[in-house]
């Protein structure tokens, strides 16, 4: 089964949102992928829909069980420091270097996406990888 880590933007959108993102995370409702995730990751996500989109404590630890129920979590070990310009991003690919993910997908078009791949890892929008599985 193929591993996914999605960045904190995607979390968000299918959160809010819906549309692609929530059809990447219904994969992993179904089984036919591994959301992998890390703490820092869902702290992120946490702070985010507090601080922009004025979710309550009950809304956001909802939101949180929501994603922990779909995902692996883990503790990466190592520290990267590929993207300078968005430091948080580097989560998203210590989570999927740590976890050797198939996948990243990301809605971040200026950072993440640009790589296109990372240590063998493709780093996919919605669209795209939706397209692999559909």
């Amino acid at each position: 089964m193929p591993k996914v880590v999605v960045d904190t933007n995607i979390l968000i959108s299918a959160t809010v949102f819906g549309g692609l993102p929530d059809d990447v995370l219904d994969l992993a409702r179904g089984g036919e992928v591994e959301l992998v995730i890390s703490p820092t990751i869902l702290e992120e996500f946490s702070r985010i829909l507090r601080a922009k989109f004025s979710f309550s404590p009950e809304k956001i630890i909802e939101a949180l069980l929501e994603i922990r129920s779909l995902s692996t979590m883990v503790e990466p070990k190592i520290k990267l420091g590929v993207i300078r310009n968005d430091e948080p991003d580097n989560r998203i690919l210590e989570c999927a270097v740590f976890t050797r993910a198939n996948y990243i997908v990301s809605g971040d078009t200026r950072h993440l996406q640009s790589l296109k791949e990372y240590q063998g890892i493709k780093i996919l929008s919605p669209s795209e990888f939706l397209r692999l599985f559909k």
